[in-house]
């Protein structure tokens, strides 16, 4: 009869005694038999479970001497302290506690992931295992005695449960069954730390302007909320140091990388960046948000594969955003890394700030907003512009200060007609210095009033598909006439769907729309239950007066703007496409773009499409158009294959080119990439980049969420 508590023996015998300072704790008992001999020996056989706080022990049979103290125990013994730990054996002698003794043909399994078979393991205090002539591995161990696909052979390994340390003594890692290297004394973290000083995974890079390298990152555990990266980067070109640097606060954090280099690229000149970013709760819900990006020269972040931008952008900006509410103050220092643009001639220095509330008043009902913006941009040179004639803008700098009180309304009709009514007043000053072609302080004050109709239409099926179909008209005018000044920020205007009833539509308000303008527009949408999504948007513009300050590309220019057309469709199979385009009275496209992708149970497929029209007046005296094509596929469980190309059409021949191959199982993950960069300019050159890393699982904290599982057949 199996016996679920052990009623008398328990009584007389304690099964387990903790360390002094930490109280005694009720041992449980569970076995088919359990007995007492003449010599008070107590006997559990069949069976058997014992626990003692979070250890338990399962076993074949217990005997435990009263006199000394100790328990002898057959196997096979599973032998579990807490979540992480497992002890396999075939026989064990351990005292009481079960935190002194020996175990013989045990096997150690660290967080389901590490596994260390030896000889015999010898548990001292409850805290430390020491395992002789040990084999370490966290890849599957098949009984056939095929070799795992790597293991470190030790003479003696000690395992600090407590510190959650792994000390190898003679250390030998073999993959398969062939040495590679020794070390005398090895220290590693067990599965279960997830932060610890030592060596991180090496990454192998070679590239065609730096040669073959090797980076060797070295973690450094500062304290619980902060640490240290330091990655040492050698080639036959370049002498590196990367560092990278994270702290957390109770109410935020940072991060800074940085690197600094020696190489033949420029030699005797020391090469660098740095990169910082961080982020802070303040009171009163306000966040501050702070970015340092800085670079030696043009070409290292390209050249090193550290970024590919082409501006960098220094912040400094206090926000709070609340449900009415929004302030922000912002502080930018831009640099630009692109051929052909002076720095100083560029509005390196921005400061703004930004105030916007709303407000429900009940009396006239609706919504009433106020905004206000500050806004000031320098320029580093002192030189007025275009002084020298040479039509490049050199030294201007522009302040200004744009302000909007606006109501709004919605109103629906017992037919379903939706009318939204809005009114406001616009107030605009600037201050230009530096720029002898206008004067310099320019003020203005324009209103500005809306209406807006709407009739959506629904339309639902038996089989529960719903269609609605949505025509739209705005008619609105804007008072008052431009501002004699240059257009410093509204160069680039984008026409969408997102603001086809906006009531001006350039990106500032050193450019306004003004008089007459009406908008149509169509849009149509279906919701299938079965997975399938279409939205459809048509939509066109219509000015009383042709604006200038629109340039052809832009869709907006003369009386009637181009024909805006929008889509997207996607389904349950994974398919997606997203379109936008731009068409003139002939059906001519100015501008267009294409995304589609397919995720299917193997991988995705996708590409993108782009094409703009020239527009000397954007600086593109040529037509731009490039696809793109990225995709991953599944080969098998461990094997996944991916590749990415950009190709420019205008240009005819290709911008990148990337391929990459990953192997993951349960024990080793393998990295290889090779990227072509075929673009060049007076800072950056052609260049083929190819990196490998291999990692070994089981040294980490977590390891992912989806398992890798080798077979064991030959």
């Amino acid at each position: 009869m199996r016996l679920i508590w052990l009623i008398c023996a328990l009584l007389m015998v304690p099964l387990a005694v903790l360390a002094q300072d930490v109280p005694p704790r009720p041992a449980v008992l569970v076995a088919d038999q359990v007995f007492i001999t003449r010599d008070r020996t107590l006997v559990a056989r069949g069976n058997v479970e014992a626990f003692q706080g979070e250890t338990r022990l399962r076993a074949q049979a217990i005997r435990y001497n009263q006199q000394t103290g100790s328990l002898e125990i057959d196997g096979p013994i599973v032998l579990q302290d807490g979540d992480d730990q497992i002890i396999l054996a075939d026989a064990a002698q351990l005292d009481q506690g079960l935190r002194n003794g020996i175990l013989t043909g045990a096997r150690l399994v660290l967080n389901q992931q590490l596994q260390l078979a030896a000889q015999q393991i010898n548990r001292v205090d409850g805290r430390y295992s020491q395992l002789y002539k040990t084999a370490i591995t966290s890849c599957k161990v098949c009984a056939n005695g095929k070799p795992p696909l790597w293991q470190i052979r030790a003479r003696r390994v000690v395992h600090d449960q407590r510190e959650q340390q792994l000390y190898f003594d003679e250390a030998q890692f073999r993959i398969r069954n062939v040495p590679v290297f020794y070390l005398p004394r090895l220290r590693l973290p067990d599965p279960t730390l997830k932060r610890a000083t030592g060596f991180l995974t090496p990454s192998f890079r070679t590239t065609s302007q730096l040669g073959t390298g090797i980076k060797i990152p070295y973690f450094i555990k500062i304290g619980d909320h902060r640490d240290l990266t330091l990655t040492p980067y050698f080639s036959s070109a370049t002498s590196t140091l990367e560092l990278r640097y994270r702290q957390a606060f109770v109410h935020g954090r940072i991060e800074f990388n940085a690197a600094i280099s020696d190489d033949d690229q420029r030699p005797g000149e020391t090469r660098g960046y740095v990169f910082g970013y961080g982020t802070f709760d303040l009171q009163r819900d306000y966040k501050l948000y702070f970015a340092i990006e800085a670079v030696g020269d043009r070409s290292y972040l390209t050249e090193y594969g550290y970024s590919d931008r082409d501006r960098l952008r220094s912040e400094l900006t206090v926000s709070r955003a609340r449900r009415d509410k929004w302030v922000r103050g912002s502080l930018i220092n831009f640099e630009t890394l692109r051929d052909g643009e002076v720095n100083d001639n560029q509005p390196t220095l921005v400061l703004v700030g930004e105030y916007e509330r709303r407000m429900f008043p009940e009396t006239v009902g609706g919504e009433l907003r106020f905004a206000l913006q500050a806004h000031s941009h320098r320029r580093g040179s002192d030189v007025d512009s275009d002084a020298d004639g040479d039509g490049v803008v050199d030294g201007r700098d522009v302040a200004r200060i744009n302000g909007q009180v606006e109501w709004l309304r919605r109103h629906t009709f017992a037919s379903g007609l939706v009318a939204d009514a809005r009114a406001g007043i616009n107030f605009d000053v600037f201050d230009i210095t530096q720029d002898a072609t206008v004067a310099q302080n320019h003020s203005d004050l324009s209103t500005e009033a809306a209406i807006a109709l709407r009739y959506p239409m629904l339309r639902r099926t038996g089989s529960g598909v719903v269609q609605m179909l949505e025509p739209v008209v705005q008619l609105a005018f804007i008072g008052g006439n431009r501002l004699p000044i240059p257009n410093d920020e509204s160069t680039r205007v984008e026409f969408d769907e997102g603001n086809l009833l906006a009531l001006s539509r350039f990106p500032r308000p050193d450019r306004r729309e003004r008089h007459g303008v009406a908008a149509v527009g169509l849009s149509w949408a279906r919701f299938d239950p079965a997975g399938w999504d279409a939205h459809l948007t048509v939509g066109q513009v219509f000015r009383e007066r042709a604006d200038p300050a629109f340039t052809d590309s832009s869709g907006l220019g003369g009386k009637a703007s181009d024909i805006l057309l929008a889509g997207q469709i996607a389904n349950a199979g994974g398919l997606s496409l997203t379109g936008r385009g731009l068409f003139d009275d002939q059906l001519k496209a100015t501008k267009a773009e294409l995304r589609g992708d397919w995720k299917f149970s193997r991988g995705r497929l996708g590409g993108s499409y782009v094409w703009l029209d020239s527009d000397p007046a954007e600086d593109r005296p040529q037509a731009i158009s490039e696809f793109t094509l990225d995709g991953a596929y599944k080969i098998n469980r461990q094997w996944t294959a991916s590749a990415d190309w950009r190709y420019d059409t205008a240009d005819d021949r290709a911008a990148t080119a990337g391929l990459g191959l990953t192997y993951n199982n349960e024990c080793v993950s393998v990295d290889l990439s090779v990227r072509r960069r075929y673009s060049t300019s007076t800072s950056v050159e052609p260049s083929t980049n190819i990196g490998f890393n291999i990692g070994l699982r089981g040294f980490a904290a977590s390891n992912g969420t989806e398992r890798f599982e080798r077979s064991c057949r030959n």
